[in-house]
């Protein structure tokens, strides 16, 4: 066998093997640990547009709805604050209406996870809205 295929032969499967192990590293790299007084908990940020069919999510709505669906199901705390958004609606128009946001700091348990999607369901029902946008995240908490 020439030298040079030979040499080909051995090299490139090692160089897969090599490849392989190094992705497979990569996906099992463990999250950025949190400091020894801080803990892992998940930040969630929900987006309520106020605009629907039946006219604009008025204030006292949004504040029966965190008192009658929000607090129940985080007792422990929130916070909200109003935003002016926009977004690409199904139909492909955009639509500039604002918005309430609700900030969630949980432990990322099983309860946690079905009380937030739980929110979002009862908010798209109750004022009839096509979407509520979740953007979910890790972080380090502490007090």
């Amino acid at each position: 066998m020439n030298r040079k295929l030979h040499t080909r032969a051995l090299v490139l499967p090692l160089l897969g093997l090599l490849g392989a192990l190094l992705t497979s590293a990569c996906s099992m790299a463990p999250a950025s640990a949190c400091a020894a007084d801080e803990r892992r908990s998940v930040n969630d940020l929900v987006y309520f547009g106020v605009e629907s069919s039946e006219g604009p999510v008025t204030a006292e709505q949004w504040t029966i709805f965190l008192r009658d669906e929000v607090t129940p199901r985080f007792p422990a705390g929130l916070t909200t604050w109003d935003a002016a958004g926009q977004w690409r609606s199904a139909d492909g128009s955009l639509t500039h209406e604002p918005a309430h946001v609700l900030n969630l700091v949980h432990p990322g348990d099983a309860d946690s996870e079905q009380s937030v999607r739980a929110i979002i369901e009862a908010y798209k029902t109750r004022y009839r809205q096509e979407a509520v946008l979740r953007v979910k995240g890790s972080a380090c908490v502490s007090f």
